[in-house]
């Protein structure tokens, strides 16, 4: 038995269907991450924004920019952003964040750049930039592993003295307590 190429009920695509939900998770846990008080389910819903995009971006065809992501973003960044909020919280810190005092200015400026962007939308002329585009990973892999080697290295040591650097600040005791 195969599978149709619609949902029977929904009368559309399954690619769509698929876009509308990841599409629906990455709105959703955006806005769970400026919305939450508590700042490590914060850091958790941004890790889900993360893999959502990841997964929009294999889904246009971009599987490098998508495995890009899901390594830089969600393996480094996010990570990184969770064992600092843990390392530096202080003991007797409040757990959860107050609101801020500002969410009537940014609830008005985030509807204002919401109609620019939606009136940018529908004023540009697509044209063929929503086909599908064929990506030379392969091409890109052995500029990136052959001529860019030593950057490549370079970048990840420095990034890997960041994080023995924070994690040493994070644990250094008071000395003048």
């Amino acid at each position: 038995m195969t599978i149709p190429d619609t949902v029977p009920v929904l009368g559309m695509t399954w690619n769509d269907l698929l876009f509308l939900f990841l599409a629906g998770v990455l709105l959703g846990s955006a806005l769970l991450v400026v919305t939450l008080r508590d700042i490590i389910r914060c850091g958790i819903a941004l890790v889900a924004a993360f893999g959502a995009l990841a997964g929009i971006y294999v889904m246009l065809g971009a599987p490098l920019v998508a495995a890009a992501q899901v390594l830089v973003y969600i393996g480094a960044i996010a990570v990184l952003i969770l064992f600092a909020i843990m390392l530096t919280q202080a003991k007797n810190a409040p757990v959860r964040l107050v609101f801020q005092t500002q969410a009537v200015p940014a609830t008005i400026a985030a509807v204002v750049l919401a109609v620019i962007v939606a009136l940018s939308v529908t004023a540009t002329d697509w044209g063929e930039v929503g086909q599908r585009v064929a990506t030379a990973t392969d091409a890109l892999a052995r500029l990136l592993f052959n001529q860019y080697v030593l950057p490549l290295e370079v970048v990840s040591v420095l990034l890997l003295a960041a994080v023995i650097g924070g994690v040493f600040l994070a644990k250094r005791e008071d000395r003048d307590a």
